[in-house]
């Protein structure tokens, strides 16, 4: 028998991203609606690009006259070569002339580096948006100073589809489900889920379940489960108060008894009355943790064969002689006996 077990949970954005800035200066443009679905790419803010198009400016200019200090050092260094073999120049003088061109060849590296820099930092001027997904309010307006060290992003981004549902189970029962299951007293159940709004109607689509934790959170001694949803319609909000139904488990040589026939003693323990030899009631002890629908799951205490008796418990005592039939028999009912005397 599957066992079902509802779990209250929390959706969860499947992706949630940042918008930062990372560059500093005054915000110029904002390319987007609030609550508007945005792409991966998409331009969101300008942030004054003044500065770091000088910036680019200037790079550019460092880079040109490294380039001709290096052409200049070069041809330096090439013209003293045949002049140190033929030792019309001190060697130290070529030795010298080849250094400086190497130094000059640097500078062109070095400052084609910075140059690359600040073409990054004018590109960064403008604010991409890091994922696709349904934005939410600006939290910096137009005019507002924006750093790439701030504290507060500029605007969230969230990906609701798939969505995220994140149940909370007790560590005692995932244990208790282990052992059963190391001991094979049940099988691994449906990775399938169910959900269930706050109003208690069932959300349409199935989720899968994803994984679960590997520690249990100290504060609350619970194991976090995570499900994996549908939510094209976007009916499903981060943050949203949902319970999750699912099968856990299946446990096996399980029985399914009417309720009505699963009788308690003084103690709470649970016990049936079946049909034992020579059609006389017996008392049996059983194990009955849930129920499932109209009947009780019986776990241990009954075996393939046994009759359970299910109808006319009232009064039944142990012992006692019984004419037992099939539950599904139909009942006999006598005919009402005709009165004796004349009708009027």
């Amino acid at each position: 028998m599957p066992v079902e077990v509802v779990l209250g949970g929390r959706t969860v954005a499947y992706e949630t991203s940042e918008v930062r800035p990372q560059v500093s200066g005054v915000i110029k443009k904002r390319y987007f609606t609030e609550g508007s679905f945005v792409r991966a790419g998409q331009p969101l803010f300008q942030i004054d690009p003044s500065l770091y198009r000088a910036a680019v400016n200037q790079s550019e200019a460092n880079l040109a006259s490294a380039r001709a200090s290096a052409d200049a050092a070069a041809v330096k260094a090439e013209r003293y070569r045949p002049l140190a073999d033929m030792e019309a120049i001190a060697k130290q003088d070529y030795t010298d002339a080849l250094a400086q061109a190497r130094v000059a060849k640097a500078a062109v590296a070095q400052n084609a580096a910075a140059l690359d820099t600040a073409r990054i930092n004018l590109r960064f001027t403008t604010v991409p948006a890091p994922i696709s997904g349904r934005i939410g309010r600006s939290l910096f307006t137009v005019g507002a100073l924006a750093s790439a060290s701030q504290s507060d992003p500029l605007a969230v981004i969230q990906r609701t589809d798939p969505i995220f549902v994140d149940m909370k189970q007790s560590s005692t029962d995932l244990t208790a489900l282990r052992q059963k299951l190391s001991r094979g007293g049940a099988r691994a159940g449906s990775a399938s889920v169910r959900l269930k709004l706050q109003d208690g109607t069932d959300y349409g689509a199935t989720g899968t379940v994803k994984f679960s934790e590997v520690t249990v959170d100290e504060a609350t001694g619970t194991v976090t489960i995570r499900a994996q949803f549908p939510n094209s319609e976007g009916l499903l909000l981060p943050g949203m108060f949902v319970n999750a139904v699912f099968d856990q488990s299946v446990e096996q040589n399980a029985y399914l008894v009417p309720q009505a026939a699963v009788l308690r003693d003084f103690d709470g323990s649970a016990y049936v009355m079946v049909v034992g030899k020579d059609n006389k009631a017996m008392r049996r002890k059983v194990t009955s943790g849930r129920t499932r629908g109209q009947y009780s799951v019986i776990t241990g205490g009954l075996s393939r064969g046994d009759k359970v008796i299910v109808d006319g418990l009232n009064g039944l005592k142990q012992g006692a002689g019984i004419k037992p039939v099939p539950a599904s028999t139909p009942e006999k009912v006598a005919s009402p006996a005709k009165p004796s005397g004349k009708q009027d």
